[in-house]
């Protein structure tokens, strides 16, 4: 069974940036749609960004949009997401997912958790001053 690892989270001021990375138990998240959601106190998660295969299509949430970037790094076997000019909204826990499905079938239209079967144990953003 696939785990995912994410790590990187902490607390930050308005403005700053974190990177956070997700890693796999096995060297596979190069063959996955990969995923990044964050979950604010008291609500749903919500799906951020996303990624194919091959790194080759992305997508973002248009709260994210600009700030954050997604990326893989296939001989690391990790997927990071840098995030910039954070704000207190941003605020959460930051999960990766994972899917054996291709992009196409899981985040072409929405980032929608439900498409994902494999998660990490999330890792907590805070952003305040």
């Amino acid at each position: 069974q696939l785990q995912l690892m994410e790590s990187g989270g902490g607390s930050v001021q308005p403005g700053g940036s974190l990177r956070l990375s997700c890693t796999g138990s096995e060297p596979v998240l190069g063959y996955l749609t990969i995923g990044w959601f964050r979950q604010a106190p008291g609500k749903e998660p919500e799906g951020i960004t996303c990624i194919s295969a091959d790194g080759g299509w992305i997508k973002y949430a248009d709260s994210v949009k600009g700030r954050f970037t997604i990326a893989k790094d296939h001989a690391e076997n990790t997927v990071y997401l840098q995030i910039n000019s954070l704000k207190t909204e941003d605020t959460g826990v930051y999960y990766c997912a994972a899917v054996w499905k291709p992009y196409t079938d899981i985040c072409a239209d929405v980032i929608d958790k439900r498409r994902f079967n494999y998660w990490g144990q999330g890792t907590q953003v805070t952003v305040s001053s």
